[in-house]
């Protein structure tokens, strides 16, 4: 088994490297997924968040509201470590459950937003960084997610610099340029990680 870290900020295109990666085969461990899933109503993760940080951060149907909750960790550093030190954890634990289900002879993706700022790199065989510009990821942000401006340009200010992914990354994949471009590039990295799954 190949374990691979792909990580990237906010705005990269990530998600559409997942898809493409996993229709060459890989399997898909997804973070953000998982961190949706371990705070579904219920669960001991949702009820740690509302003893952390009050009930006010449920919306009316007993679910998380994230909106809310992101106005009140992404402008604040210890609050998000607080968030980050329950979430991650339950996160951590169920993705290794997700990886020891997959096959001894298959490429596991886990795609992990955070990767780089919490320093999660020695958990992976390889690193695979996704990277657009700054304009490139605004872009994206407010015209496809919909998100202000401010709230873009926060969320990415939160986040690890170009320079520090791609200080800890084995593949870079460039997705400033068309769909066209991302695929060919991502079908170059999967040939890596195949000959690298295949030296053992």
């Amino acid at each position: 088994m190949l374990k691979v870290g792909l990580t990237g900020g906010i705005g990269a295109g990530k998600s559409e490297v997942s898809r493409l990666l996993v229709s060459y085969g890989a399997i898909l461990v997804d973070a953000d997924r998982i961190a949706r899933e371990v705070v579904e109503p219920g669960t001991p993760g949702l009820a740690a968040i509302v003893e952390t940080f009050g009930p006010e951060i449920l919306a009316a149907d007993g679910t998380l509201d994230r909106p809310r909750l992101g106005s009140i960790v992404f402008a604040d550093a210890d609050r998000l470590a607080a968030l980050n030190a329950i979430v991650h954890p339950l996160v951590g634990a169920r993705s290794a459950e997700l990886e020891a289900a997959a096959g001894p002879d298959t490429i596991v993706i886990h795609d992990v937003p955070l990767l780089t700022e919490n320093h999660l790199a020695p958990l992976y065989d390889m690193v695979v960084v996704v990277e657009a510009s700054e304009d490139t990821q605004l872009d994206r942000l407010v015209r496809l997610r919909g998100m202000t401006e401010a709230d873009a340009r926060a969320r990415m200010a939160a986040q690890a610099t170009r320079e520090q992914r791609r200080a800890i990354a084995d593949l870079v994949i460039d997705n400033d340029g068309p769909l066209e471009s991302l695929a060919r590039r991502v079908r170059e990295v999967w040939a890596a990680l195949t000959e690298r799954a295949a030296a053992g």
